[in-house]
């Protein structure tokens, strides 16, 4: 993940631009201060150009940015391979798609997500057994331990729900995904007894849309939305699809996901009702 997707890059070049601005710069004037030709740092702000962690490490001192937050949040943006050295997924790098790597590094730096699933419970809520089961059954064939690593990369996500102060989730889980019998019975049923138990933490709101609900806007498909703090120009929205993910940054496409998940959200059951649900299928 040398460079983020394109849209990325046009995003990071926003960042830095105004970080610039607010630093009294000119395009110029930063690019005699790091050292480079006026064109480069024109180049990184239009998007036009990929750069590295140190490019960007670089650019902030010039600016003075301080925050280490902000600091770590913009490095991140970059989609670069080391935002802070303390990365956990590095060790997997080897194992890793470059788009899997994005989506952890964007879930570990935001203070809040939502996410619409429709086929499988969702990634941060999946039992050991039931994630095992889950990638066993989209990468058939794949050696065992490759899989035992897949499942103790999706495990290790799992801590942003423990951080201090953790991170926010509203998941909307189609019915299929509770009905689903990923692994067998006996495994859908403990990682339902799991969804209840952890549906009860206070910053986890789960929400059930039941067949009944009928036709719905989330029928195209699951989706995520990011927020990070301190500034929402860095919320993203993330497509799955089988082989590459699609990021939408645009205020547009934000602003229509965000009001498909507060619709969908309107025909779920309560987080109360949910709870009784989902413990119902668990038997």
């Amino acid at each position: 993940m040398r460079y983020g997707p394109a849209v990325r890059r046009r995003k990071l070049g926003a960042e830095l631009r105004a970080l610039r601005i607010q630093a009294g710069l000119t395009s110029g004037e930063a690019a005699r201060r790091v050292g480079w030709h006026q064109s480069k740092v024109s180049r990184i702000e239009t998007g036009r150009s990929g750069v590295k962690a140190s490019d960007v490490l670089r650019l902030l001192d010039a600016f003075e940015t301080a925050s280490p937050r902000q600091r770590e949040l913009i490095v991140a943006l970059a989609g670069a391979e080391d935002a802070g050295g303390h990365n956990w997924w590095h060790a997997y790098r080897g194992l890793l798609p470059p788009s899997y790597r994005d989506f952890i590094s964007l879930e570990s730096q935001a203070c809040r997500i939502r996410t619409l699933e429709t086929s499988v419970v969702p990634g941060l809520l999946q039992t050991p057994e039931y994630a095992r089961a889950v990638t066993r059954s989209v990468l058939a064939g794949t050696p065992e331990p490759h899989i035992e690593a897949l499942v103790e990369v999706r495990l290790a996500r799992q801590e942003v729900l423990r951080a201090r102060p953790p991170l926010e989730l509203s998941a909307v889980l189609d019915e299929g995904v509770l009905r689903r019998e990923v692994g067998g019975p006996g495994v859908l049923r403990r990682q339902m007894a799991h969804l209840a138990e952890v549906a009860r933490l206070p910053h986890v709101r789960i929400q059930v849309l039941p067949f009944s609900a009928g036709g719905h806007i989330g029928l195209t498909g699951p989706f995520v939305v990011f927020s990070f703090p301190n500034t929402s120009d860095l919320d993203v929205v993330v497509l799955d699809h089988l082989t590459s993910s699609l990021y939408l940054e645009r205020k547009e496409d934000l602003m229509a996901y965000t009001e498909a998940f507060d619709a969908l959200l309107l025909r779920s059951l309560s987080p109360e009702d949910s709870l009784e649900f989902i413990a119902e299928i668990a038997g």
